[in-house]
């Protein structure tokens, strides 16, 4: 009786025609381990086959017609030496995973694994980890409480209207009274010569007294 082969859920499959590999992957992190590729001997001798078909004409290549018809229908219902390889890879990376019991996922055990309960971190988070993860949630809000205490508009001219871009040169402006490639002055103010008010630009006439500006 041929010997069971052990698999789980979480592996791929990346076998090709002249080789086997397979890639295990944690459930939760998404990250893995990969196996050595090992190659086909049999297919290897098959390509050597076909390699002095083209060499030797016809008769060589109906024998590496014949082999590549075999071949075909060794892969369709896998192998031995598949089975062999895919035996070796389980074996070769079954101390890196851990089969939690409460959700059945296949976790790494370096990254995703809580020892000392048995499970998955999904399941049984780290006690370091979550008051760490609290405390990091707790400071950020707590920063953003106290930026809300201070006025940090105080400094910004709110009634004069902002310019992104200089009139003058068209340079990118980020605030300020004047343009930092040309000097051109971004806030341009009238103030009436007979009572001193300040007038908005555009306007032709001062508001308080009447006066021309």
């Amino acid at each position: 009786m041929a010997e069971i082969v052990a698999f789980t859920d979480n592996i791929r499959d990346l076998s090709n025609e002249e080789g086997y590999q397979f890639e295990f992957v944690c459930e939760r992190c998404g990250n893995g381990y990969r196996s050595p590729y090992v190659i086909d001997k049999k297919e290897k001798g098959r390509g050597l086959l076909r390699a002095a078909s083209s060499l030797l004409g016809d008769r060589v290549e109906s024998l590496g017609k014949l082999s590549n018809a075999a071949a075909t229908l060794d892969r369709g219902t896998n192998s031995a030496q598949k089975d062999k390889a895919m035996k070796s890879a389980v074996e070769a990376v079954k101390d890196q995973f851990k089969q939690c019991r409460n959700c059945g996922n296949w976790v790494c055990v370096p990254v995703c694994w809580n020892t000392d309960i048995g499970q998955c971190l999904t399941c049984s988070p780290s006690v370091a980890e979550e008051v760490a993860h609290a405390q990091a949630v707790a400071q950020s809000r707590q920063i953003q409480e106290k930026a809300e205490t201070v006025d940090w508009t105080k400094d910004i001219d709110i009634a004069t209207r902002a310019k992104v871009t200089c009139p003058n040169c068209n340079a990118k402006i980020d605030g300020g009274k004047f343009c930092p490639e040309c000097g051109f002055a971004l806030s341009k103010k009238k103030f009436c010569k007979e009572c001193g008010a300040e007038s908005a630009e555009g306007v032709k006439f001062c508001a308080e007294c009447g006066s021309a500006l």
